[in-house]
């Protein structure tokens, strides 16, 4: 094609010459080599001239005025020249008129289009595109002042913006098409501040008419409300007068409720910023925010950024005199309340002017305060103690009764401060504890309310039907956190395999069709591939991973992969091997509790089974089976177990003979154990981590669990309930590996928390330690204050043990005392106090020693409640030192109020 040669050779004025010989359709035919073409020449190196002719080739084989306005839109980066002049005048004038109207109706400032659109306008003097769009690409382009090439069309003259909008003769027809609908060209996402400044330039010069120009904004504003930024933009530009801005009242109204409309439907704070920042622009005057007062209050109980905007405009208003008594009430009882201390101080500062403003007002002041007294924080409760005491002077005994009631809701630690303050009998805020009046409390002695000890789950039955089997593993693939359906839907898929594997793997056709969700190491929901092998599908790739890990020699730490998971991937690999040999009719290792414990007599039925069918049991299955299996003393038992001759029934005998293997300590070595403690903040404590070698040795993966251990660097997935299953007699040991290696993010491990305390074994300082990170991680806090409770429910929670894990944390660069003590504070309010109490008397001592950590005030204040509410006494050396200390840091406050209540 000689086309296609002529733009090889770069000859741009050949090309043009070429297509003006084409008919359209020959032209058109063209389309196609010229863009396999434009491939090849992509990829090697090419001639600025070469470049140019393919585009004018390309170009001009566009047959249509649409097809070649969406080819300019599509390739607009190019400089129109006179070769495009050339090319465009091989069209007839109707037919270049009519590309004219299509490049107008979606014009943009990129590279050639606009010039290709004037250039056309004065060439044909077709009508004049009115297109948004179009007025803004003319915008931009004389704002910027391109100069045109020979022969092109378009521009115009003058040394500035200004001044060239004047020359040009399109100003008197695009114009007011601007200040028309200023909105589509100020607030267009791809704008910038040029048209804008342009406009208000021309207005300043008596071109167009600012009041017109204003309206016009701000109606389109209210039809299209832009982003939060380029509103500010504008209005800040604009600059409008007190006059202007009083026109345009109505106007802005409307946005306001449309602004606080969006608010109150909250966000994150980067959603709801653009909205706050737009109606702080608006500037409304105190009396058009009145108007909307209630939508101010409704915000009170959104997102702090929300709450703390409102309670600024709220403040407002007071200070114009236009907020009624009853409204502040109302937001002293939305607002003092709440968690985020910030707030709550503002609105007790805002208390304090209103009664500095007004002394009349004090009355109702320092009754709003009162509310503070039921924050469970006893910073703040003192805070507004201090207010109250502040002007007390300046109201009458007739708010007294309601003072000294709502005192009686404060920490005990201020307690005996209000009843001098507020002339009561006896001290506040211990009159009731728990809804107990105080006499009967001091008759009793006083007992934590700690959680029913719970009773393990037994585990149901082997599953009867192939779609009860198929139900269950559907189940585990859309969940994996639950032990007992993965164990009874992995024996299930072995069982009925063995006794019809066609029926089985119909059954499970519809579970195929939802794969589970991707993880890095293996999960339960990885049954998913058995069910798969079952069926005799393709394997996935992770199938054949988890083949492999039956042989993995944990020699050296892995990079993802924790233990339990590989023992997971182990058992289910050599499931799948079961089902295809057919051999095994079920599995051993299936639990009887929803802990994983194995009842021992259970097992030994089962293996007695398999000895009557002359089966061997799988390695992996077997070695799971005895980690799981519970040690017993029944001689019933023991007798039955003795008369087993196979080497799987003889390897039972010897565990449960022996008790299975002998119980890890994880305290690391050096641990101070002096009485009093010596501060155990030296260093960070690893836990020791020593094994056990079996004899005769238990395949690899399961030896890894319990062996000398080789670390792991870096676990890419959370601690799952089913690595507890797997060692339900022996969590300290669990707990003293993986979990304390390197992680990709701390969300999520202590979710498992709850069913480690509900495992077996010792509880030691690997489970301790588990608690203590859980505590000031507080990502999970539910979760560990449920664990630290039922650990002490069940009398296994070493509170001194627990406490100076925290000071060892805390004062070793973990300085999150303020999330500690925020779950603490959640688990004493259970009813716990005496607990945490003797958690906190154990940390506090380390903690004060020296330069107090910043965040032991709020230690200190939980402190002061649990030992006032659990009558704790005797003097903390550290705290009374820190008590003696001047000043009137809101630590040393705190240890003072404890100082006093240990006495």
């Amino acid at each position: 094609m000689k086309l296609v040669e002529l733009v090889e050779a770069g000859d741009v004025a050949g090309v043009v010459r070429e297509l003006g010989v084409l008919t359209p359709d020959q032209r058109g035919a063209c389309a196609a080599e010229l863009t396999a073409l434009f491939e090849i020449i992509a990829r090697r190196e090419h001639t600025r001239e070469e470049r140019i002719a393919l585009c004018a080739a390309r170009l001009g084989c566009q047959v249509t005025p649409e097809a070649m306005a969406v080819w300019i839109r599509s390739h607009a980066y190019f400089t129109m020249d006179a070769w495009t002049v050339d090319l465009l005048n091989l069209y007839p004038v109707a037919w270049r008129a009519e590309l004219a109207a299509h490049l107008g109706e979606r014009a943009t400032t990129a590279g050639a289009v606009f010039a290709v659109t004037e250039h056309l306008v004065r060439d044909t003097g077709c009508p004049l595109p009115a297109s948004h769009e179009f007025v803004l690409a003319w915008l931009y382009d004389r704002a910027d002042g391109w100069e045109r090439r020979p022969r092109v069309l378009g521009g115009a003259p003058g040394a500035d913006f200004l001044e060239r909008l004047r020359a040009d003769d399109f100003t008197p027809k695009l114009l007011p098409l601007a200040v028309a609908r200023p909105g589509r060209l100020v607030f267009a996402w791809h704008t910038s501040e040029r048209p804008l400044e342009a406009l208000i330039g021309l207005a300043a010069e008596g071109v167009v008419d600012r009041g017109e120009l204003i309206h016009n904004i701000f109606a389109d504003m209210v039809g299209d409300p832009p982003h939060g930024k380029q509103a500010v933009v504008a209005l800040e530009a604009l600059a409008l007068t007190p006059a202007e801005h009083a026109g345009v009242a109505r106007e802005r109204a409307t946005l306001v409720d449309h602004l606080l409309g969006r608010l109150l439907e909250d966000g994150t704070r980067m959603e709801i910023a653009p909205f706050m920042v737009f109606l702080r622009a608006l500037a409304s005057p105190p009396a058009e925010k009145a108007l909307v007062v209630r939508d101010y209050l409704a915000l009170l109980d959104r997102s702090l950024p929300v709450a703390t905007y409102a309670q600024e405009m709220l403040i407002g208003l007071d200070e114009a005199g236009l907020l009624e008594p009853e409204l502040l009430t109302e937001t002293c009882e939305r607002v003092l309340l709440r968690p985020e201390k910030k707030l709550v101080r503002a609105q007790l500062g805002w208390l304090d002017r209103v009664v500095r403003r007004d002394p009349a007002r004090a009355g109702r002041a320092v009754v709003d305060a009162a509310t503070t007294f039921g924050h469970r924080e006893m910073t703040l409760q003192e805070q507004a103690l201090k207010l109250v005491a502040k002007h007390l002077k300046a109201v009458d005994d007739s708010v007294l009764p309601e003072l000294r009631t709502a005192a009686g809701r404060l920490s005990p630690g201020l307690s005996a401060r209000a009843a001098e303050l507020l002339g009561a009998a006896e001290p506040l805020g211990t009159a009731h504890l728990f809804g107990t009046p105080q006499d009967t409390v001091a008759e009793q002695p006083y007992a934590d309310v700690l959680p029913a000890v719970p009773e393990p789950r037994p585990v149901p039955g082997p599953i009867a039907t192939v779609t009860e089997v198929a139900q269950e593993v559907a189940a585990v693939v859309a969940n994996d956190q639950d032990v007992v359906a993965f164990e009874r839907a992995l024996d299930g898929l072995v069982r009925h395999a063995h006794l019809d594997r066609t029926a089985l793997a119909e059954a499970l056709k519809p579970v195929m069709r939802r794969e589970p969700k991707s993880n890095v190491d293996w999960v339960q929901s990885d049954l998913y591939d058995v069910a798969r092998a079952v069926r005799g599908d393709e394997p996935r790739g992770r199938a054949v991973l988890m083949h492999r890990a039956v042989h993995i020699n944990r020699t050296t730490p892995s990079r993802s992969c924790s233990l339990a998971g590989s023992m997971l991937a182990s058992r289910l690999a050599e499931a799948m091997d079961v089902i295809e040999s057919g051999t095994q009719p079920f599995l051993l290792a299936v639990p009887t509790l929803a802990t994983g414990a194995l009842d021992a007599a259970v097992l030994v039925e089962r293996i007695s089974a398999l000895d009557e069918l002359g089966v061997t049991p799988a390695p992996v299955d077997l070695a799971q089976a005895l980690l799981r299996v519970t040690p017993t003393s029944d001689q019933q038992v023991l007798r039955a177990v003795d008369k087993l001759g196979s080497d799987a029934g003889q390897r039972l005998a010897r565990w449960l003979r022996e008790g299975g293997p002998a119980h890890q300590d994880s305290e690391p070595k050096g641990w101070p154990h002096c009485k009093p403690p010596k501060p155990a903040s030296q260093g960070w404590w690893t836990p020791a981590r020593p094994g056990v070698v079996m004899d005769p040795p238990l395949p690899q993966v399961a030896a890894s669990l319990i062996g000398p251990y080789v670390g792991n660097s870096g676990l890419a997935d959370p601690m799952a309930p089913f690595w507890v299953a797997q060692l339900p007699h022996h969590r300290e040991e669990l707990m003293a590996r993986d979990y304390f290696e390197p992680r990709m993010s701390q969300r999520g491990w202590p979710r498992s928390l709850p069913f480690v305390v509900e495992s077996g074994g010792p509880a030691g300082y690997s489970v301790h330690l588990a608690l203590a990170f859980g505590l000031i991680w507080q990502t999970e806090t539910d979760a560990v204050v449920d664990a630290v409770l039922v650990l002490a429910a069940r009398k296994q929670l070493d509170t001194d043990l627990l406490g100076r894990q925290l000071e060892a944390l805390l004062n070793h660069g973990w300085a999150f005392a303020d999330k500690a003590s925020g779950s603490l504070r959640a688990a004493a309010e259970t009813g716990a106090y005496a607990t945490v109490w003797s958690v906190l008397q154990a940390a506090l001592p380390g903690l004060l020693g020296g330069t107090p950590d910043r965040g032991a005030a709020a230690m200190l204040a939980l402190a002061v409640e649990c030992a006032s509410r659990c009558g704790a006494k005797g003097a903390i050396p550290e705290v009374t030192a820190l008590a003696d200390r001047k000043g009137s840091s809101q630590t040393v406050k705190n240890a003072r109020l404890l100082r006093d209540a240990l006495r």
